[in-house]
């Protein structure tokens, strides 16, 4: 399916497709199942890597194999986006800056943070869940970055994010919310549905404070969603798992 394999190409190095194409809003429909896929290679790396190093070395290997199944598309965004909206003072001066290459003070201690608190949170993922937990964050995300897609406007009139406003349909939306409501419901039951909630509202509020300052949304912004809601349903998945451990396996069936 050709939308499919647009989102594999556009969200990892997978070399399926084009990276881009002048029509991606179909591709956005299928970002939580490649979520999924990318969470799959968590859990088998996990899996595979656990029996024989420590936990947190596993954890630095699970978030630079993230990074790299990825090519630190999100990661870059993040960086790029931590540089543009507080290192700037005007809408102006903060597009300015989205558009320049160099690294600023605020990517850097931005990243660092990002990934200290990647790894941290991965290395402490309690064994009861920490499968189901691996495989759900990186989905959950995606669907967060389509939330945004759809319900904030594009700031440019070119860049990479203008094309995933071409070609656009509700039924992309309805299918990636499916996807993820499905998934979290099918490995986490009720907790699963809470966490899909919890990444829908932290990705709507990331994407409210970036067009308060920009007036829309960029690539870039879409990048630091991701790695927001990311970081956001490890913490919440984290705290179900340690407040109300017996409420994970309730199901919706």
């Amino acid at each position: 399916m050709k939308s499919l394999r647009l989102a594999v190409g556009f969200l990892t190095v997978l070399p399926v497709a084009p990276r881009m194409v002048a029509q991606m809003g179909p591709a956005r429909a299928y970002f939580p199942i490649v979520g999924l896929g990318l969470g799959a290679a968590l859990a088998g790396l996990d899996i595979a890597a656990g029996q024989v190093l420590t936990r947190p070395v596993v954890g630095v290997l699970l978030v630079v194999a993230l990074i790299v199944l990825t090519g630190a598309l999100h990661t870059e965004g993040f960086l790029d986006i931590c540089d543009g909206l507080f290192g700037g003072h005007s809408r102006a001066e903060r597009l300015r800056i989205l558009r320049d290459h160099h690294v600023g003070a605020f990517a850097v201690i931005g990243g660092v943070s990002l990934l200290l608190l990647k790894w941290a949170l991965i290395v402490d993922i309690p064994n009861e869940e920490r499968i189901t937990l691996l495989l759900l964050f990186p989905c959950l995300s995606r669907l967060g970055m389509v939330s945004t897609m759809v319900l904030f406007p594009y700031v440019r009139e070119e860049g990479v994010g203008a094309s995933f406003q071409v070609g656009c349909s509700w039924w992309q939306v309805a299918f990636a919310l499916a996807t993820g409501a499905v998934a979290s419901a099918l490995f986490l039951g009720v907790s699963g549905v809470l966490l899909l909630v919890g990444a829908l509202a932290i990705s709507l509020a990331v994407g409210r404070f970036v067009t308060s300052l920009l007036g829309g949304m960029t690539g870039d912004a879409y990048g630091a969603v991701n790695e927001v809601a990311e970081v956001s349903v490890l913490v919440f998945g984290i705290i179900l798992l340690s407040v109300a451990p017996g409420f994970l396996r309730s199901s919706v069936a």
